[in-house]
């Protein structure tokens, strides 16, 4: 096969690379721009707290909560202070989390509605007791401790996270790039197979660390805030760009590795191949074949015409092998 089947065999792996590096780059978008709806829709995790209430049935545990760490309030207390909060900082009814930051914004009759976004930050993480002014009320040391936990844990998780979708951008790119390579040679495809499995392992990384980081938020979240009318939720969008991301990397690997071992870029009708060279055609037996004057056969090709009078040449009937 030539160069016209190599091409052939690299568009496969060639396009499921570039299908991988849009869905990565979809999961980047998300809650960067508050005009648009569609990359608004795009959240690892939601918390609404549109009904957020200023009591608990929980009360006792939270005042036990702030007691032990030296703040000592009523159950009035406390509901005062989370009013003085939803007035005092004019929190929004939802807020969202991405890769970059977070956006927040208003619930109308089950519409919600993104009115800003933060800028951009790298190694991101939300910080809910700095964003909601729960460090100025008492209340930052009141919260349950599962939820603390699961913040601490968010954190850490969070910056191996994002470095995880940037290395798995770059390989990414670096494999379309190296990619263009593959084409003359199953040595561009080899390296080409290398850097997608990087690209591969990094995308998958991400993906899981995402999926299992923001499953154990969003329990900690419902089990601890339920009780003051807060509710969190995992987004759907943002996800399936994301593993569609590793199914996509996945299947370049498996074709880029295919393409090191067939779909050779060499032409077998290449005549300066040395497999090739120096090969000529056996005479098939029982042929006429013209002998020359002493009735050797003769090699020259085609045979010299006879003389115009005197006529030695003669044709041997049959060769026999």
């Amino acid at each position: 096969m030539g160069k016209g089947g190599r091409i052939l065999c690299i568009v496969t792996p060639y396009a499921l690379t570039i299908a991988s590096l849009i869905c990565i780059i979809i999961v980047g978008l998300g809650c960067t721009n508050s005009s648009s709806d569609t990359l608004n829709d795009l959240y690892f995790f939601r918390a609404n707290i549109q009904n957020m209430t200023s009591t608990s049935t929980n009360s006792s545990k939270v005042s036990e909560a702030l007691s032990k760490a030296g703040v000592t309030v009523s159950d009035g207390d406390i509901s005062s202070a989370l009013e003085q909060v939803q007035k005092q900082f004019n929190l929004s009814d939802f807020y969202d989390i991405g890769l970059w930051g977070y956006c927040s914004g208003n619930i109308t009759k089950n519409d919600y509605e993104v009115t800003e976004c933060s800028k951009p930050k790298s190694e991101f993480w939300f910080n809910p007791v700095q964003v909601w002014g729960l460090e100025e009320t008492g209340l930052e040391n009141g919260l349950p401790s599962g939820l603390r936990k699961s913040l601490n844990l968010y954190k850490n998780v969070s910056k191996w996270m994002f470095i995880a979708y940037i290395i798995a951008f770059v390989a990414t790119i670096i494999e379309l790039v190296v990619g263009v390579f593959a084409v003359c040679s199953r040595w561009g495809s080899c390296v080409t197979t290398l850097v997608s499995g990087v690209a591969f392992l990094f995308t998958a990384a991400a993906s899981v660390t995402a999926t299992a980081m923001f499953a154990t938020v969003t329990g900690a979240f419902n089990e601890n805030l339920k009780n003051y009318g807060m509710h969190g939720s995992m987004g759907k969008n943002i996800y399936v760009a994301t593993w569609l991301a590793v199914a996509f990397s996945l299947g370049a690997a498996l074709f880029w590795m295919l393409s090191t071992c067939c779909c050779s870029g060499r032409s077998p009708y290449n005549h300066k191949n040395k497999a090739t060279r120096g090969i000529t055609a056996e005479k098939a037996p029982y042929t006429y074949e013209p002998l020359g004057p002493q009735g050797t056969p003769n090699t020259s090709y085609p045979p010299p015409p006879p003389p115009a009078q005197n006529r030695t040449n003669a044709y041997e009937p049959f060769r026999h092998v």
